[in-house]
């Protein structure tokens, strides 16, 4: 009645109980294959180079489940810069940024389709990322936490972690003490020679070399130039002396790494005057970009041998203050084209080199694209040839390497508050991208390099 083996007190395991056992085993495996923790990819996966893309995916979440995606970068100074964006997965639980578009939703930083909008819109108030030891990477930290645009934040799912570095491989780093001299050199690998080019950045002083390492990575030979709040140079800026800058542009022309027959410069802000200067009284420059630069000298006396030209006007009471404090000073500079203001014109007729003006039209700084229109008529008016002028409506004062993050206001060092630099977030980061192009382009043309003419896409 029983089978053999049946006992009241020893259950029976036979063959057909272990093969239940197997299929049970072999299905509770597929399921939780298919029910596996959702994973963050980065491609490239570990490291890559701050002015490169960077594809972002998730992978293992419930098929059109809403999530938030969070992102956060800590400089070095631990000031910690955030960013979310909303997002939705497809049917086979799957989410790729470069093909989702974000969701619209309150405490969002985007919306819509924004490949790399998790590292353009990271923010921190008041503050500008800035890269102060290009040595060591920025950790970007990214987590996924379920919940959409109409929920709290829910639990956390998956976080990762990815290296933005800017010392790419092969290129090296040069501190350059040399006389007066302080700077960076950074060559690019191989055995050159490159085109060689001086970097200088504004009114922040110091000696940033982000900028410089970026682009010997692409291939120019860099020449980071302090000239302000570094080390034994003067602490404030006050006079300034062209001498001093003579004194790198030689040093580039002499340097067997450096093809010549001459050299280019690249100035932001204040820099781009100084730039223009540089090239209308200094022998061996051929090509110069200013970004959101003027024509006219500001903030410093200039000098160069018995010449001297005077720092532009500035009229404190047009400066703008809303609400909560942050000046809008586009329009203290007097105009360069009235009374004592020509003084300051610098005379960049004077100059060998070809320029290219990049124009953010929203930079609430100062009016860079009047500036860039005034030079080139007054270039063309002394028969010298037409300036390259590209400009990015949208685009604020600070344009810098692709995927830095938008900051509408910081601290103004000269005018001690802070101030709104203008822009709006999307077009700024595309102008960002484009314009980085068009300055390796330009460079690589008039300096000998390998690359071509690049057309704006913006």
């Amino acid at each position: 009645m029983f089978p053999a083996c049946w006992s009241p007190l020893k259950p029976c395991f036979g063959p057909r109980l272990l093969g239940l056992k197997r299929l049970s085993a072999l299905f509770l495996s597929r399921f939780s294959s298919s029910m596996e923790a959702p994973r963050i990819l980065f491609s490239p996966s570990g490291r890559s180079l701050f002015d490169e893309p960077l594809h972002l995916s998730v992978e293992g979440l419930p098929p059109g489940q809403e999530v938030t995606l969070e992102a956060s970068l800590e400089d070095e100074r631990q000031e910690l810069f955030e960013a979310r964006a909303f997002y939705r997965a497809d049917a086979e639980g799957r989410l790729d940024v470069s093909r989702s578009p974000a969701l619209e939703g309150e405490g969002g930083s985007f919306s819509g389709l924004e490949p790399m909008g998790l590292l353009w819109s990271l923010r921190k108030p008041m503050r500008r990322l800035v890269k102060r030891d290009v040595r060591r990477p920025f950790v970007l930290k990214v987590d996924v936490r379920g919940g959409g645009p109409a929920e709290a934040p829910g639990p956390l799912l998956a976080h990762a972690a990815h290296e933005r570095a800017f010392l790419g491989e092969g290129t090296r780093r040069i501190p350059v003490r040399e006389g007066a001299l302080r700077g960076t050199l950074f060559l690019p690998p191989g055995d050159g020679p490159f085109p060689g080019i001086i970097d200088l950045y504004g009114t922040g002083g110091g000696l940033p070399e982000y900028r410089a390492c970026l682009l010997a990575n692409r291939g120019l030979a860099m020449f980071a130039l302090a000239y302000y709040g570094f080390e034994d140079l003067p602490k404030q800026l006050k006079d300034l002396h062209l001498e001093y800058f003579e004194e790198g542009v030689n040093y580039m022309l002499k340097h067997p790494m450096v093809k010549g027959p001459g050299i280019g410069l690249l100035g932001h802000s204040k820099a781009g005057d100084l730039c223009i200067s540089m090239a209308s009284f200094l022998k061996g420059i051929i090509a110069i970009v200013t970004v959101n630069g003027s024509v006219v000298n500001v903030g410093a006396a200039l000098h160069y041998k018995d010449i001297t030209i005077p720092p532009i006007g500035i009229d404190a009471k047009r400066a703008k203050i809303d609400s909560a404090g942050v000046f809008d000073i586009i329009d203290v500079l007097d105009n360069p084209l009235e009374g004592e203001g020509c003084k300051s014109f610098i005379p960049l007729e004077r100059a060998e080199g070809r320029f290219l003006f990049i124009v953010g039209q929203d930079d609430h700084n100062w009016k860079s694209e009047f500036y860039a229109n005034e030079g080139s008529k007054r270039l063309q008016a002394h028969g010298k040839l037409k300036p390259e002028i590209i400009c990015y409506p949208g685009a604020g004062h600070y344009i810098e390497p692709p995927y830095m993050p938008y900051c509408p206001v910081s601290m103004h060092f000269l005018v001690g508050h802070p101030v709104m630099w203008g822009g709006e977030p999307k077009a700024h980061a595309a102008a960002q991208v484009d314009a980085w192009q068009q300055i390796q382009a330009f460079f690589h043309k008039h300096l000998g390099g390998e690359q071509g003419v690049k057309e704006s896409r913006l």
